[in-house]
C-alpha cells in the first residue's frame, strides 16, 4: 500500500523548491508503476498503462492495442513457433514488402476493434482493462524507482528553461559554490550557472560562499543539463546595471546608444534624451555622482565616461575623445576615417595609456580616429624661419665683438692720459637706464663748461687744470 500522506507532502515539496506541477510527478509516478508491472507480468511487445488516483491511492492497469487492417501489417505463419515478437517502427522484412509484422499483443485488426469499440478508426486505441497486482518483485521496484528519477529530472529541466529563459539578458544573483579549472560555477537555487574565465572581470577574485551579480547571457539544454552561462565583461551587463540605478532608462526618457567597454579598465558610454527636459549624461551620472559611483563600485573601480550621443558625427568623434580637447576634425566617409588635430599638450591625453582612450572612441563611434599634432604642420615653417634666426645671430655676434673692441680701446686711453676717450661712446642701448643716460649728459656739459674756463686761464696753469678735470670727469663715468 502507498502512503498518501507521505505522497502528497513529496509532491508539494517538488512543486514549490524545484518547480516542478504535480501534474508532471503524478505521471512519472503512473508511467514507474505500469513500467514496474510490465517487467513482473506483461508479456514481450504490450502496451501497458497505469491510472493512479492520488484521493484513495488506487491503481488500475490497462492494455492499449492499435487498430490495424491489412494494408498496414501481414500475418507470418511461423510467429507462433518464434513466439510474440516484439514490434518496432520500421521493423519490416527484406523485400517489397513495407508492412510490418503483426503482433496480436500489440494490435488489433480494425473487424474485431470494431466489436469492441463502434466508430473506430486506423491508427486508434483500444483499451483493456488488466488485472491488479500489488505484489512487485526487487527489480521491479528499482526499475520503477529509476523511472520515477529520470521523469522528475525531465520535469524539472522543462521548469529551469521555461524560467531562466524569459529571464535571459537580465541580471541574476547567486552564489559561488566552487572554482574548476578558472571556472565559477555559481549556485542559483534551481540551478548552477558558469561564469567562463573570459567572461570575469580580471582582477577580481572571489571566495566560496560569496554572493555576486551576473548577466544572464545564454540558457541551453546539454546532455548533462542546463548550461546557464554568465557574464560579468559583457557591455550588456554594464547597460543593465545603470537600468538598476536610473529609473529614466526602463521608462524610455533616455536611451543608451553605444558602449564601449574594456573590462576592470575603462568604459564610454553614449547616451541620447528622448525628452528635451532631461539631460541624458547628468541621468547617469546622477546627485554628486552617486548612481555613476555606484556602479563603479560593482565593477571594481571601473571608469566609466559618459558622453551624449550626437547625429554629427564629427562632434560626436570630438566628444567621445575627451577629456581631451580637439581643435578640428575631418572626416573621410569613403573609407570611414576620421582625422583629428590636436594641440601638442592634448595628443597625450587624447591617445591615452597604450592607446586606451582613442580605441575606445573608435569602438564607440564606429570610425578609425587619426589623431595629429598641430606641432607636426608647424615643422616645415620652423625649417624655413631657421635660416633667419641663424643671420640674425650672426649679426648680434659682430655686434657684441664690437663692443668688446671698443671697450678695449677705451681702457687703453686712460691708461695714457689722452682726450679721446671723451670721444668714445659705448653702444650698450639695450643693459643701460634711462637714468644712467642723463647722468652721462650732465657730466658733458660741466666737462665743456671747464674746458671753456681753462682757456680763459693762464697758459701755464692749461695742463695741469685741463688734466685735473679730465680725471674728475672719469671718476663720475
Amino acid at each position: 500500500m502507498l502512503d498518501l500522506k507521505v505522497i502528497n507532502s513529496v509532491l508539494d515539496q517538488l512543486e514549490e523548491e524545484r518547480g516542478i506541477p504535480r501534474e508532471k510527478v503524478l505521471e512519472a509516478i503512473e508511467t514507474a508503476m505500469a513500467t514496474a508491472y510490465k517487467k513482473e507480468y506483461g508479456k514481450r511487445g504490450q502496451i501497458i498503462r497505469a491510472s493512479f488516483d492520488i484521493n484513495t491511492g488506487k491503481t488500475e492497469f490497462y492494455q492499449v492495442k492499435i487498430v490495424v487492417d491489412d494494408s498496414r501489417v501481414r500475418i507470418i505463419d511461423d510467429e507462433a513457433e518464434d513466439g510474440p515478437i516484439e514490434v518496432k517502427k520500421g521493423d519490416k522484412e527484406d523485400g517489397e514488402d513495407e508492412r510490418i509484422r503483426f503482433n496480436e499483443e500489440h494490435h488489433i485488426f480494425i473487424e474485431d476493434a470494431k466489436k469492441i469499440k463502434k466508430g473506430v478508426k486506423l491508427d486508434d486505441e483500444v483499451v483493456f482493462p488488466l488485472e491488479s497486482q500489488g505484489d512487485y518483485g526487487r527489480i521491479a521496484a528499482q526499475t520503477a524507482k529509476q523511472v520515477i528519477i529520470q521523469k522528475i529530472r525531465e520535469a524539472e529541466k522543462v521548469s529551469v528553461l521555461e524560467e531562466f529563459g524569459k529571464r535571459e539578458g537580465e541580471i541574476i544573483h547567486g552564489t559561488v559554490q566552487r572554482f574548476e579549472r578558472g571556472n565559477i560555477y555559481v549556485d542559483l537555487d534551481r540551478a548552477f550557472g558558469v561564469l567562463p574565465y573570459d567572461e570575469q572581470i580580471p582582477g577580481e577574485r572571489y571566495r566560496q560562499g560569496e554572493r555576486v551579480r551576473a548577466l544572464l547571457v545564454s540558457v541551453e539544454e546539454t546532455p548533462r543539463g542546463i548550461f546557464l552561462k554568465l557574464s560579468r565583461s559583457n557591455t550588456q551587463f554594464l547597460a543593465k546595471l545603470f537600468e538598476l540605478e536610473a529609473p529614466e532608462l526602463p521608462n524610455g526618457s533616455i536611451e543608451i546608444k553605444a558602449i564601449a567597454r574594456e573590462a576592470g579598465s575603462r568604459s564610454k558610454i553614449a547616451v541620447v534624451s528622448n525628452d528635451d527636459h532631461i539631460d541624458p549624461v547628468g541621468s547617469l551620472v546622477g546627485q554628486r555622482g552617486v548612481r555613476v559611483s555606484t556602479v563603479m563600485s560593482e565593477l571594481g573601480g571601473e571608469k566609466i565616461d559618459i558622453i551624449e550621443w550626437s547625429s554629427d558625427y564629427e562632434k560626436f568623434i570630438e566628444d567621445a575623445l575627451s577629456p581631451a580637447k580637439v581643435l578640428a576634425v575631418e572626416i573621410d566617409e569613403d573609407e570611414r576615417v576620421a582625422h583629428v588635430e590636436v594641440s601638442p599638450d592634448q595628443q597625450s591625453l587624447a591617445i591615452g595609456r597604450g592607446g586606451q582612450n582613442v580605441r575606445l572612441a573608435a569602438k564607440l563611434t564606429g570610425w578609425k580616429i587619426d589623431i595629429k599634432s598641430i606641432e607636426d604642420e608647424n615643422v616645415a615653417k620652423d625649417e624655413d624661419t631657421g635660416s633667419k634666426d641663424s643671420e640674425n645671430t650672426e649679426e648680434s655676434e659682430d655686434t657684441i665683438k664690437e663692443s668688446v673692441m671698443e671697450k678695449k680701446v677705451e681702457k687703453t686711453n686712460e691708461k695714457d692720459g689722452s682726450k679721446k676717450d671723451k670721444e668714445v661712446i659705448i653702444e650698450d642701448t639695450e643693459d643701460t637706464d634711462s637714468e644712467t643716460e642723463d647722468a652721462s649728459k650732465e657730466d658733458n656739459k660741466e666737462d665743456k663748461k671747464d674746458s671753456e674756463d681753462v682757456k680763459t686761464s693762464s697758459p701755464k696753469e692749461d695742463d695741469s687744470s685741463a688734466s685735473v678735470k679730465e680725471s674728475k670727469g672719469h671718476k663720475k663715468k
